[in-house]
């Protein structure tokens, strides 16, 4: 994780991963695109709507949740060629538990998002890799909780057994 050797990915790290605005603009666009709700999509509509007004599709939520991630782990990846050192990718995940979409989140919205390591295993039929666990969060700028779930990522070892 953030190019750690599972080996050296440590049970209670929590890694700042940065904000994403939610402007109108994005917010209209990602719901055209991937969920064209009526409450995504469009103001009258969202005003009848569950959250009575326009919100972002938590799948928006989602995504820059992963956009942050990423960003997050190529940003420390290059520091530790940077620094010669060397840098262990992190694998595809196996899936996810406990996905929750706590509040809205609506245009002019900005949430901070954050992984903290819950956990870390071998993998009894891959000795070269073991998994990460994971509970991420998003948080509104009023810093309220509006997004969160447990996360699993495969993470190569620096040496088999």
């Amino acid at each position: 994780m953030m190019g750690l050797p599972l080996e050296d990915t440590e049970t209670g790290a929590t890694f700042d991963l940065g904000r994403y605005e939610f402007t109108r603009a994005n917010v209209l666009s990602f719901a055209r695109r991937f969920d064209p709700q009526p409450f995504h999509i469009d103001d009258e509509a969202a005003a009848r709507g569950p959250f009575g007004r326009l919100a972002a599709s938590g799948w928006h939520t989602a995504a820059a949740w992963m956009k942050c991630y990423i960003a997050t782990s190529q940003a420390a990846e290059a520091k530790l060629k940077a620094d010669g050192k060397p840098c262990y990718t992190t694998r595809p995940s196996p899936g996810f538990n406990n996905l929750k979409w706590l509040m809205p989140v609506c245009p002019g919205d900005t949430v901070t998002y954050r992984t903290t390591i819950t956990g870390k295993r071998d993998l009894a039929s891959r000795p070269d890799l073991g998994l990460v666990f994971s509970f991420n969060e998003g948080f509104n700028q009023r810093g309220e909780l509006v997004f969160s779930f447990e996360g699993k990522a495969l993470s190569a070892k620096r040496r088999p057994p």
